[in-house]
């Protein structure tokens, strides 16, 4: 429920652009996997859970907050953070942070947790960045035993019915879409030196 499709996100809007050119359902529903699974998208939860792992499941909280500052001074985004429309916190991620405790707690390990809310709030703090639906999906998926090769599945089966709802929405009224741009490039006419000259 918490990955479902909302608003026209990145991945909802490359099913509805696919499906505009009146390509088939299942092509519609593949554009928006592709576009789903890049690290800016549904993607960062799998990115979030390798931080986690190349940092280490035993490293002490020193250890953790170096990695994360380090990062920071290099200016590398730490994934699973900020949104394009939630300024405050990603309501998903409020749930998401209690499972991924509440199942560390069943499991008998709470270090993915642990780590994850160390690390939340260091980048809350140097960064004023709060967790997506990324975040705590990654430490909560990978309790849960799935394999980090399997997070954007699971997040394209949860997104799905949206997807098609959408594509079946732009079908029974469609219109190609097609966003024009502006040249903002030098002004025209340019001389063009020959190749003997470059």
């Amino acid at each position: 429920m918490l990955h479902a499709d909302h608003e026209l996100n990145a991945s909802t809007f490359a099913a509805r652009v696919a499906a505009a050119t009146l390509t088939d359902l299942y092509s519609a529903i593949v554009a928006a996997i592709g576009t789903l699974k890049g690290p800016l998208h549904g993607g960062a939860n799998a990115d979030v859970m390798r931080l986690l792992i190349d940092i280490g499941p035993d490293a002490p909280p020193e250890r953790i907050d170096e990695a994360i500052r380090a990062k920071l001074a290099k200016k590398i985004k730490i994934p699973g953070f900020g949104h394009r429309v939630y300024r405050t916190e990603d309501p998903r991620a409020t749930h998401l942070r209690r499972m991924s405790k509440e199942l560390g707690e069943r499991a008998g390990n709470t270090r993915w947790f642990d780590m994850s809310q160390r690390i939340e709030n260091l980048v809350k703090g140097e960064k004023k960045l709060n967790p997506n639906v990324d975040f705590y999906s990654a430490s909560t998926y990978y309790t849960l035993g799935i394999p980090i090769d399997l997070f954007t599945p699971i997040f394209a089966v949860s997104r799905i019915s949206g997807w098609a709802a959408h594509c079946l929405e732009q079908y029974a009224n469609n219109r190609l879409i097609r966003p024009r741009t502006d040249y903002i490039g030098p002004p025209y006419p340019q001389t063009v030196l020959p190749i003997e000259q470059r």
